[in-house]
């Protein structure tokens, strides 16, 4: 990330598929600005409980203590007020809302943090993430592996027979794949026309 501004606040998005280290790289974030000695708050989705319905997880199970939030406006009722930096988890599960919310606390000088699917399992933007994306002052677009072929991947493939825009889940019902692997809609294991049918395991 370049030298960030000072004396103002900003706000960061860290976004990609499944599997592509979002959670690890905000949980690292923010536990360098605890070292820092700045005062941090961390929130998340309460949609997503698959590991912890309290901490923030990665699929390489790193933890962070964080505040479950349903709602854009519960977590602007929970800032504390002598906050530095917040964090925010699986920001594709909260509201539009949650735009106003980061703008609002960088414009009082908050530093945010914000991680999230920027695609659904369609591979079409996935709100807010595309909007938060398009206000913050830097985005971070990590990757996958591909489980198809081994390619870098930026979609998330659901394996699972559902047709719901928001399934929460993880290995087994979701891949990570690559632009060419990906089928664009729930594939129960059928390969893709042409391509290996070796596996690789994916990254945390």
């Amino acid at each position: 990330m370049e030298l960030p501004p000072s004396g103002v606040g900003w706000i960061e998005v860290i976004c990609g598929s499944m599997f592509s280290g979002k959670s690890e790289e905000l949980i690292r974030r923010l536990r360098r600005a605890e070292i820092a000695k700045q005062k941090v708050q961390a929130f998340k989705a309460a949609t997503d409980d698959r590991y912890d319905r309290v901490q923030i997880v990665s699929h390489s199970d790193q933890r962070l203590r964080s505040i479950p939030v349903t709602s854009s406006q519960q977590l602007e009722e929970l800032v504390d007020p002598e906050v530095q930096v917040v964090g925010v988890d699986e920001a594709q599960f909260l509201d539009p809302g949650i735009v106003d919310v980061c703008e609002w606390l960088a414009d009082k000088g908050v530093r945010v943090i914000v991680a999230g699917l920027d695609q659904d399992y369609l591979g079409r933007p996935f709100e807010p993430v595309p909007t938060l994306m398009a206000v913050s002052e830097y985005v971070t677009k990590v990757h996958a592996i591909c489980m198809r072929c081994g390619n870098p991947a930026n979609r998330s493939q659901r394996v699972v027979d559902n047709d719901e825009r928001v399934v929460v889940g993880a290995a087994g019902t979701y891949e990570a794949r690559c632009r060419r692997c990906f089928t664009g809609a729930a594939d129960q294991g059928a390969e893709t026309p042409g391509e290996p049918t070796a596996r690789v395991e994916a990254e945390a």
